[in-house]
């Protein structure tokens, strides 16, 4: 007898056979039933919907049924047929059941009752089994084959760049310190500093806030590179936006200009959602009746408009004549905040905005500088219910200028001394800009704490799991 191989729950949906015997396997979600028959719903994690197994109680005798419980873990065998009931167009008749784990009802924490997405997050090892999880995390891989897919068929190369780094490539100083030094008894030099010396790579080392200027050297050879891995970020911010450990997606082009960058930004937003709404429909539209009807008129509307463009200026101008009273103050050379930037994108233009030209105080140092000695082509994206998603920027290919400008701020530039040398040797206009990924997924999903989009959240005091 030719053996049956496994289906997956969505396929079952996608194409059913009725009336032939499939195989499937996952775990269950509810059982009820009378003394006549059961019906077991499973989920194997390949859709948002659960799919009906209807097992005839005379069939396996009753007492098969006892380990049977939400959570437990089961194989079946059985004939597809059209279902009776509301809410699937399929169902199995069960020919077997082999139960492979069972699960204490006493104990199994996600019960058929809903559960708040605090408490999902203290047992984050068993929250990808809720429809939520499940269709957050279905979207992110989405997502993350997506911009792979974008930027290798633009003509992008993937560009692996360090994730531990002697540069702080934001100036910030915010990092994660990597060393292998015994903490408990750690070299001193004769003035009584660290000795970094005698660490694993002779030198004060950290996780990487960003791969951008290792991304610059890539895009000044092979022409345009995205990088797409973790990077860390020391700071102890507890709030709804913000992560010790995020990814990012940030590609890096040699000759373009601030023009070309916004372009290629608003291209690539308006790619990853009309993918998200081609390839992840079903888990949209439960995320969006569940957590936020407004989630498709949303990412429906990013689609279909062109992004606002102006400079930080004309924004500042609009914020102060709103008449709209702001928590943080609104003058040309604040750094502009979250309820700023959601102010000009939902009340203003309802619509995205890409801000540009910022006074050069409140960016990096890598930005070029403007003829008005006061403002750089940095240029950030901001989106509904998000605020800022993308920043980016022209860099200064001018030697002579970046050094100028890394003197005015201070900075140690030893520790980056082969990003300044690209400037003597063969520099050239080039731009780009970074994505945080989890980001794009809060706003691809409607979800309104970041810690939800990450399968394991790294936040101040937690590291669990």
């Amino acid at each position: 007898m030719e053996k049956i191989r496994r289906t997956k729950i969505a396929d079952v949906f996608k194409a059913p056979k009725f009336g032939s015997t499939v195989d499937v396997k996952g775990w269950v979600r509810t059982i009820r039933g009378n003394k006549y028959v059961n019906f077991i719903h499973i989920n194997d994690g390949s859709t948002v919907h659960n799919l009906q197994i209807v097992a005839d109680v005379e069939k396996f005798g009753i007492d098969f049924f006892k380990p049977i419980t939400t959570g437990a873990c089961i194989h079946v065998v059985g004939t597809l047929v059209e279902s009776q009931g509301k809410g699937q167009n399929a169902e199995i008749q069960a020919d077997s059941i082999e139960v492979y784990g069972t699960a204490d009802p006493e104990t199994y924490p996600l019960q058929k009752k809903g559960h708040s997405l605090e408490f999902l997050r203290e047992i984050a090892y068993l929250r990808p089994r809720t429809n939520t999880f499940g269709a957050v995390f279905r979207i992110r891989h989405h997502m993350a084959y997506a911009i792979h897919k974008y930027f290798n068929d633009n003509g992008f190369y993937y560009f692996h760049t360090p994730i531990i780094t002697a540069s702080d490539a934001e100036g910030a100083g915010s990092m994660f310190q990597a060393t292998t030094l015994d903490l408990n008894n750690v070299p001193r030099t004769e003035t009584g500093e660290v000795d970094y010396s005698k660490d694993f790579f002779g030198g004060a080392t950290n996780l990487t806030v960003s791969g951008q200027l290792e991304g610059e050297l890539g895009a000044m050879a092979l022409g345009a590179i995205y990088t797409f891995g973790p990077t860390f970020r020391a700071e102890n911010s507890n709030t709804p936006r913000h992560l010790a450990e995020f990814w990012m997606i940030e590609p890096e082009m040699a000759f373009y200009d601030i023009h070309d960058n916004m372009d290629l930004a608003e291209d690539f937003l308006k790619y990853l959602i009309r993918y998200a709404l081609e390839y992840c429909k079903d888990d949209i539209e439960f995320l969006c009746e569940h957590f936020d009807k407004e989630l498709l008129d949303r990412l429906n509307a990013v689609v279909a408009n062109d992004f606002v463009r102006l400079t930080y200026t004309e924004g500042v101008e609009i914020l102060e004549k709103s008449g709209q009273k702001f928590e943080y103050p609104v003058y040309w050379g604040a750094d502009l905040q979250s309820e700023h930037e959601r102010y000009l994108v939902e009340n203003h233009f309802k619509r995205p905005v890409i801000l540009t030209d910022y006074p050069k105080e409140i960016k990096s140092f890598y930005m070029k500088q403007n003829e008005d000695g006061k403002t750089v082509r940095g240029m950030d994206v901001l989106f509904p219910k998000i605020g800022e998603i993308i920043g980016g920027s022209e860099r200064e290919a001018d030697y002579d200028k970046l050094v100028q400008r890394t003197k005015e701020l201070n900075m140690n530039t030893d520790p980056i001394w082969w990003y300044m040398e690209t400037r003597r040797f063969g520099t050239a206009p080039h731009a780009g800009f970074g994505l945080g990924f989890e980001r794009l997924i809060l706003f691809i999903t409607g979800m309104t704490n970041i810690r939800d989009v990450i399968p394991f959240p790294r936040t101040p005091n937690n590291a669990e799991f």
